[in-house]
């Protein structure tokens, strides 16, 4: 540190859980007839949405997006499609948006079960968030500056000084990760795989020296 002031790094860490979750399930249908292709798409539909109702889903956390026709051409004999219809590909994407992340990630795991059915799904991975960031990055940035304002006071005591008012703060980065992971980015990051997380905020302090 100069004589003037002193510039220290502070940290702080906490463990939070998610509160909100997205899954997202594309329910997959092939037949040779278009017509044939959207009727039996729309039973596994209701299908698949009587199989969340069961699980607790309520409709206002359902997301039933649009079908998405696709059609398969035949192919030649080196592999490139011709102009001779073989069949179609109709996908539905049904979405479950919700603050219950233990019932959702629950159905997650479960939802194989729909394949029992007869329903092809493709199950995506679900994503976490946490919906009071703003209010938790205040909290971490009031730690973060705390702590170094620990850390200036220690250094200062060791030369027999003592700190003063503080000079300017600037904010380092803010990261979201999984709990486990030992990570540190420049840039931060912001988790969405995992349920349980962990949060890290870095500040950068001066301080007057008395």
């Amino acid at each position: 540190f100069t004589r003037e002031q002193i510039t220290v790094t502070g940290s702080a860490t906490k463990e939070i859980k998610s509160d909100f979750v997205v899954w997202l399930g594309t329910i997959v249908k092939r037949e040779a007839e278009l017509q044939v292709a959207y009727k039996n798409l729309k039973e596994d539909l209701e299908k698949t949405r009587q199989y969340l109702l069961s699980k607790g889903v309520v409709d206002k956390e359902l997301v039933i997006y649009p079908v998405v026709t696709e059609t398969v051409y035949k192919k030649n004999e080196k592999g490139n499609d011709t102009n001779d219809i073989q069949g179609y590909r109709l996908t539905q994407a049904v979405e479950i948006k919700s603050s219950d992340v233990d019932k959702v990630t629950k159905i997650t795991r479960e939802s194989t079960e729909l394949i029992d059915q007869g329903i092809q799904v493709e199950s995506h991975a679900p994503e976490y968030f946490y919906k009071k960031l703003d209010e938790l990055k205040l909290e971490m940035l009031t730690k973060a500056t705390g702590n170094a304002k620990q850390r200036a006071e220690n250094m200062a005591m060791a030369t027999g000084n003592k700190i003063g008012f503080m000079r300017s703060a600037n904010m380092g980065f803010f990261q979201i990760t999984p709990v486990t992971s030992t990570d540190v980015s420049d840039w931060g990051t912001n988790d969405t795989s995992s349920l349980d997380k962990k949060v890290m905020s870095v500040v950068t302090v001066s301080f007057a020296i008395e």
